[in-house]
């Protein structure tokens, strides 16, 4: 079983990035204005961040935006190479993101909720590079669209990996304690974690060096 890629969540400065790429990191990711959660920074950061990113390591835009328009206004401020998008958008949004922002990667997340999730992931997956599976609740009266710290049904995960056309990340309550199992089960491309590797809201590097440590123990 090869080894995932990992992509390090909640990034809050370009210390964090350099440190996440240290260990290992092939990607970062940037959290713009969100209803909720942990790790939100400003576009200008997002910028400067990305700007220091090495050639080979993604930087992720995590955008709750569900409009094409200000999803490319977003890019096009920050530079990021790849959009990940946290909520639900229309078919239509992809494409236009397809036509104007040409080699941007495009990742959906799906908010694994119930059986009904691997529905909505084959749906989406012909219109994006990758699937990100996470733990959200889009639903709730506050929109919760990531960094909760909390599984899901890593069954349900496994069985939208083995049927989806294109790569997928599992998110969702990772940290070193789980994530060699959860890396046997769902046997994702690539894995995500944001509060599991944060103390306070920093990133800790005793917790992000165990959780590589997990990682390549295999």
């Amino acid at each position: 079983m090869p080894t995932p890629r990992v992509k390090i969540c909640c990034i809050q400065n370009a210390g964090e990035a350099r440190m996440a790429i240290r260990y290992g990191a092939s990607a970062v990711g940037l959290v713009s204005a969100m209803p909720s959660g942990p790790g939100p920074i400003d576009e200008a950061t997002i910028a400067a961040i990305a700007r220091e990113v090495p050639p080979g390591v993604a930087t992720f835009l995590l955008t709750s935006k569900q409009d094409a328009d200000s999803i490319i206004v977003q890019q096009r401020r920050t530079r990021v190479n790849t959009i990940q998008i946290v909520d639900a958008v229309s078919p239509d949004v992809y494409s236009t993101l397809r036509a104007e922002l040409p080699g941007i990667a495009l990742v959906q997340v799906i908010h694994v909720r119930g059986r009904e999730s691997i529905g909505d992931a084959l749906a989406t997956a012909p219109h994006v590079d990758a699937l990100l599976l996470d733990s959200g609740n889009p639903s709730a009266p506050v929109k919760v669209l990531g960094g909760t710290g909390n599984t899901h049904d890593w069954d349900i995960s496994r069985e939208i990996r083995e049927q989806s056309p294109v790569p997928l990340f599992l998110a969702g309550g990772l940290k070193a304690e789980n994530v060699r199992e959860a890396i046997e089960h769902v046997q994702p491309y690539g894995i995500d974690v944001c509060s599991g590797v944060r103390t306070n809201g920093a990133l800790d590097e005793p917790k992000l060096a165990a959780f590589f440590s997990r990682i390549h123990s295999f």
